[in-house]
């Protein structure tokens, strides 16, 4: 009643916004033409820089705060956020395949930093249990411009037909939509005390710079129930024994950030900020944690991918590099430099070589996880309690507590996310 109360008189207060205001960081209502005005960390970073004095790294992040919370285009009810981190694919990503075309030698030296630079950045970003769209905008920039490369520098060149482009088409049509399916809801787990109430977008961005809610709309994390948090975990862990307890014995534990009991092989992800049905891992190409409903998706995008992308390179290799194989063209295709075009379709090549390899590698990784029934998480914390069993030189990892069997195993992963699985009586855990 005080909850309700208390939300009733605070509505009236909430003025609606024009579309070029918005609420920043501090919670103050604020104009996009304010992104120029004076930035107190920005003035004493310069101050130091021009007396060469160090910046300290916590300036340098408020300033990237700062920076993100005024960059906002005009929209309906209020200015939306531009999140910076989907700016830099679209720009670095054409300027350095461009200049690695010059130049065999160039070509090497960019196409080994943009790896290193990618994995630099996700292990800074996971260090710091960050969401990023850094990579999902870079894999879907990376489909476009190569389809855009290809539309240009390798159809006029006459050796693609129509059945030919129509097929690799499809196949980004296709991985689009995988991409689109797997994005959606992988499982989150709701609190069943929470009330239902949503808040607006410019709340939840203030709260989610005040460190308050991380849940990004999710009304998983239940914030007014802080004040009973000892009474209702008490209450929900004497649940939990009468669970185990019970003739089923199913094993649960407490989410102490989301206020909520979670089945068998949930896990809490720290960078969504909320619990996932038989989470996998959290991919940071899709932004977005791959768990029970999207695992099937999630495996379908990188078979398309891979299938697709291995088709691309065929045809383009065939193009510029005709009367030769594909393996021997891909490593000795003499004159390729001499024509800027061929150059950029050959750089374009060797770019979708690694970024497939890497993707090769992730689909080879979860298909031997799910013949073996068993999750990324699972085996990170396996490796970690060293309590699995390490077979072909640690690329299977078999925890035995749910491997049934290989078709057993890929029979239950098919049916995930279509009805409740009934585990044997020796699953349960």
């Amino acid at each position: 009643m005080k909850l309700a109360k208390k939300k009733k008189t605070e509505e009236p207060e909430l003025e609606p916004l024009c579309c070029c205001e918005y609420l920043d960081r501090n919670g103050e209502k604020n104009h996009v033409a304010a992104c120029l005005c004076d930035c107190q960390d920005l003035d004493e970073g310069c101050d130091r820089w021009i007396t060469c004095k160090s910046v300290q790294p916590e300036t340098c992040e408020r300033i990237m705060d700062t920076i993100s919370d005024r960059l906002r285009i005009p929209w309906l009810r209020g200015a939306k956020k531009v999140n910076i981190s989907i700016i830099p694919p679209l720009i670095l990503l054409p300027v350095f395949l461009r200049v690695a075309s010059w130049h065999f030698l160039l070509g090497v030296v960019v196409l080994i930093s943009l790896p290193v630079l990618a994995l630099w950045y996700y292990y800074l970003t996971h260090r710091r249990k960050e969401q990023t769209l850094f990579f999902l905008s870079l894999g879907l920039f990376s489909l476009g411009y190569m389809y855009y490369v290809f539309l240009q520098e390798v159809v006029p060149k006459g050796r693609v037909g129509p059945i030919q482009l129509a097929v690799l088409t499809c196949g980004l049509v296709l991985i689009l939509l995988a991409l689109y399916r797997a994005k959606t809801n992988p499982g989150y787990l709701r609190n069943p005390t929470s009330n239902g109430s949503s808040l607006s977008n410019s709340q939840i961005e203030y709260l989610n710079g005040k460190g308050q809610e991380k849940t990004r709309g999710f009304p998983g994390a239940d914030m007014s129930g802080s004040l009973n948090n000892r009474t209702t975990k008490d209450e929900l862990k004497g649940s939990s024994k009468m669970v185990a307890g019970s003739p089923t014995k199913v094993k649960e534990d407490w989410c102490a950030k989301c206020q909520l009991v979670r089945p068998a092989r949930a896990w809490h992800c720290r960078i969504c900020g909320i619990c996932v049905r038989r989470m996998d891992h959290h991919c940071v190409w899709i932004n977005s944690c791959v768990g029970e409903s999207n695992h099937q998706a999630f495996i379908l995008a990188l078979s398309i991918f891979l299938l697709t992308s291995v088709y691309g390179i065929m045809l383009t290799l065939d193009t510029i590099c005709r009367d030769r194989s594909v393996f021997t063209a891909l490593f000795y295709c003499p004159g390729v430099y001499a024509d800027y075009s061929s150059a950029l379709s050959f750089t374009c090549v060797w770019y979708s070589v690694i970024i497939t390899a890497g993707m090769a590698y992730i689909f080879l990784i979860q298909l031997i996880n799910i013949s073996y029934n068993v999750t990324e998480r699972e085996v990170q914390q396996a490796l970690r309690q060293k309590t699995g069993r390490r077979l072909l030189c640690g690329l299977i990892v078999d925890t035995g507590q749910y491997n049934r069997g290989f078709l057993r195993n890929w029979h239950q992963f098919s049916t995930l996310g279509t009805h409740a699985f009934h585990h044997p009586a020796e699953d349960i855990v």
